[in-house]
Parts: C-alpha cells; structure tokens; sequence
C-alpha cells in the first residue's frame, strides 16, 4: 500500500473536501432513511443504484460512504425518543436512551448520542487511515472459531439485561435462541419448524422480528398513555439549548468510554458478517462488565448510551476495510459498493492503493467528512426532535404502526413478513407486559443462526473434534477475555463484601 506523508495526506483531503456538494446531501438522507424503521443504507443504494451507475465512481462511493455512516447515526433517534430502533445496530441503544427519555431527558440523550456516534465514527476512521495494513490482515486470522467466541459475548448480554430478574431474561434469550434455529439447517438444508411456508426457509427475517418486536410492541403500549414520556418529566422541563449543551457535556467527560467502545465497533466491523447489530450489543455488554455502577445501565445511564451508539458508528470503516483491501465486502451495503465498483471497472485489493489512492484512501476521508457534516447538521436539530415524546399517543401510534409495517415489507417486499411484524408484535406486548425483557428475545434470535453456522462449520473442519474450539491463539485470548467477563462481576462483589467487613483503624 501506498506509503505518504502529511503533504500527501492534506492534499488528499482538501481533494476530499471539494465533493462537499454530495457528501452533506448523503448525510441527511442517511439520516432520514435511518431515522425510518426497516430501511437502511442498502436497500436506499439498491433502490438508487441507477443513480450510483451513472456517475462517476468517486462521486458514487463518497455517496453511499455517507449515506451508510449517516444511516447508522439515525437509527438512534427513534430509538431514543420512542423505543423503536431505526436499524438493527441501534437496538442497543434503547436500553438506555428510552429510559432517559422518558424521564424527561430526551435532549440530552439525544445530544449525547450525537456527539457519541460522530465520535465513534471520527475515531473509527482515522484509526483506520493510521492501521490500514495491519487492519486488512485482521480477516485472515478470524475464522469459525473465533467467531463462536465473539458470538457468545453477544449471548453473555442475555444476562447482564436479566440481572434483576435472571429465570425471565434466561427464558427469554432461549426462546429467542430456538426461534433463531427456524429454517433450513447449515449441514443437510433441511427445513425446521417453517410450517410449510416457503418465506421461513431462510429463516426469521430479522427487520420485521426487529420492528415487530419493538416498534409495534412499544405502539400498543403507547396505546395505554397519553404521551411517551411521564407527565412529570416532559413538563417539567422545556425544550432549551441548555439541555443540548448538557447532553454534549456528559458526553464529553465519558471519552475514555467513547474511544474504547469505538475501537470495539471498528475491531468487529472488519470481520466479515459480523455487523453493527453485534458490535452495538457487545459494546453494551462489555461496558456494563467493567462498569463501577453496572446496576445503573438499563435505567437511563449515560454509558449505557453511549458504549452501543460509539460501537454502532465505529463499524462503518471497519466494514470497508475487507472491501477495500482485499476485495471481500464486510456486510450488506459493503456488498451493494462492489457491485457498483465493478460496474466502473474498478479492481479491488492492495493494488487499488497504488493505482488509484485518491478512490482507496478517499473513501475513509469521505468517512470522516461526513461525520463531521453530521455533527454539525444534526446538533441543533435536538432541541426539535427531542418534543416528539410529548406528541399525543394518538397521533403517534397511527403513524409509528404505518411506517413500520411499511418498513417491514421494504426488504423483501413480502406480504408474510408484514404479518410476521405484527405476530412479533403482539409476543413482544406480552413480552413487555409479563417483564420478560424483548431485546434478551432479540439477541437470541440474531445470535443463534450464526453460533450454529460458525460451531457447526468448525466441526466439520475437524471431523467432530471439540478441541478445535481451543486451537488457535487468538481463539484463546478471546476465551480469556471471556472468562474474565464472567468472573469480574463475581470478584468485585467478593472484593467489594471483603473490604465492607474489614475493621477499620
């Protein structure tokens, strides 16, 4: 790969900067497209890939570059003010970020979540700029057994949500584990529990679970209250930049918090299928793990916030480094780019960086532009955006149950998966109204296909040897690490029961 020096690289970003003109429209309609339940930057580039064809290929690129980082930054808003994740990688945010709202801190949450999310993403980007070479090897190193480690991570969340209540949360998560398991099995494709409906045979589709779950779920309850916050917090405080500055304040002294939950969204982002709503969840769990205060998170606690939107944009530039370095795409959307990219002729991996760096290098610069841009786009929006919790339920479940069931039949454009949306939603009332936790469901149905796909396929390789699970070293530190997840909580009760009954001098 090309190497360069500070000339170079403010000459590549001034050359960045001149195509303003398509990065800040990017921005705001990545924004409203993630703020919309069920769409996301790649079904929004697919429907706009006629756009993407005609022009040129650095100006298609810095486009769906920002409109895929903007997507992830929107996703938040209703997650926020309205328990409805925008996308999948913003379902962890509402964990903390719908509890603030409503106390009446819909604006510093919001706030905090912007300054967040840009931050993560600006981290995200430049590191990716400094490692490219060693960031591109990452993938090489990552296989089956690796990815079973990390998946379990995401399993272990299942806990920390159940803390207060552990048989619901434990009951929760299973059941979302085999609802997971609906569809063709990875060894032989044969169908389980998909009732003769063609539609399940590729298993649950993930955004209308995700919206019916959600969404819906929050909209009937809706049904049962005025407005979306308590009376209390939403009158007695207005709508004032004070609030703004407040949210950008807490933010701000969390940046330790801010640059290591990034660095888990760029590190998970890079591996292949991995995406942004595992890296969002583990980022939670990990905070939560190595928190002081872990009792706090799920109550409206800043860092609860904070670690899934950080990890949640951080995995914008780690997905295009396979892309861009190798020529494998990282998601999705990394996918909808090649696409286009081969279309222009373009050929991808390391040679890419000699021959055309303004392309290769632009891209992760377009990155970090645009989470500039956004952040100076959608700050004083906060104040506006944040009244939405005080609009009467009845005009905001109509509207919320529209444009869900909408975004449900988006992807596919199947008619079951609007009614899949609204069983989901329904389980998810239930769910909600017996205190079992949805989002404990939800992990276990995103988590368990891949944990079965990635167990299974290690197996394989073996020919049914266990100990594959524990034969390369960094399968190992990972199992470490896991470990001592689970041992810390322990040991810090243990610690904090030990000094409690130490006699003081």
């Amino acid at each position: 790969m090309m190497q360069w020096d500070l000339t170079q690289a403010f000459a590549l970003f001034l050359h960045t900067l001149g195509y303003w003109w398509v990065i800040i429209p990017s921005v705001l309609l990545g924004i409203l497209v993630g703020a919309i339940p069920g769409l996301n930057a790649a079904n929004t580039i697919i429907l706009l890939l006629p756009l993407t064809l005609a022009m040129d290929p650095e100006v298609s690129m810095f486009f769906m570059v920002s409109l895929y980082c903007a997507t992830h930054l929107g996703g938040g808003i209703p997650a926020i003010l309205i328990n409805v994740p925008g996308t999948g990688g913003a379902a962890a945010s509402t964990l903390d970020g719908y509890p603030m709202a409503l106390k009446g801190m819909g604006q510093q949450a919001l706030a905090m979540s912007f300054v967040a999310a840009t931050a993560g993403g600006l981290i995200a980007s430049i590191a990716t700029l400094l490692l490219l070479p060693f960031l591109s090897r990452i993938g090489y190193y990552v296989h089956s057994v690796e990815m079973v480690v990390i998946m379990l991570f995401g399993v272990i969340l299942i806990a920390a949500i159940a803390a207060k209540n552990m048989l619901k949360g434990l009951i929760a998560g299973v059941f979302g584990l085999l609802l997971g398991s609906i569809g063709a099995d990875t060894i032989y494709s044969a169908p389980r529990a998909t009732f003769g409906f063609l539609e399940l045979f590729s298993g649950l589709p993930l955004v209308p679970v995700l919206i019916g779950l959600f969404a819906i779920s929050e909209a009937l309850l809706m049904i049962e209250h005025e407005i979306v916050a308590s009376k209390i917090g939403a009158h007695d405080k207005d709508a004032v930049w004070a609030q703004t500055l407040e949210g950008i304040h807490m933010a701000a002294q969390r940046w330790w918090h801010i640059v290591w939950t990034s660095f888990i969204g760029l590190f998970i982002g890079i591996i292949p299928g991995a995406g942004a709503t595992i890296a969002s969840f583990v980022a939670y769990q990990q905070s939560r793990m190595y928190s002081k205060t872990p009792e706090l998170y799920g109550t409206g606690h800043p860092e609860g916030l904070i670690a899934p939107e950080c990890a949640n944009n951080g995995v914008g530039p780690g997905t295009l480094v396979p892309l861009m370095a190798i020529g494998v795409p990282g998601g999705d959307t990394a996918a909808v780019m090649m696409i286009v990219l081969q279309y222009h002729g373009i050929v991808l991996g390391p040679r890419l960086f000699l021959t055309t760096p303004n392309l290769a290098y632009g891209v992760f610069i377009a990155m970090l532009l645009a989470y500039l841009f956004m952040l100076l786009t959608i700050l004083p929006m906060t104040r506006y955006l944040s009244r939405v919790t005080v609009v009467s339920s009845k005009y905001l479940v109509p509207i919320i149950i529209a444009f869900t069931l909408v975004g449900s039949f988006a992807p596919r454009e199947y008619g079951f998966d609007m009614v899949v949306a609204l069983v989901f939603g329904i389980l998810g009332y239930l769910c909600r109204k017996t205190g079992f936790h949805v989002a404990a469901l939800l992990i276990g149905v995103v988590l368990g296909p891949y944990i079965e796909q990635n167990l299974m396929r290690a197996l394989r390789i073996s020919n049914g040897d266990a100990s594959v699970l524990f034969s390369s070293t960094l399968g190992n530190m990972l199992w470490a690490m896991l470990v001592l997840t689970l041992l810390l909580p322990w040991l810090r009760q243990w610690w904090i029961g030990r000094a409690a009954t130490q006699p003081r001098a």
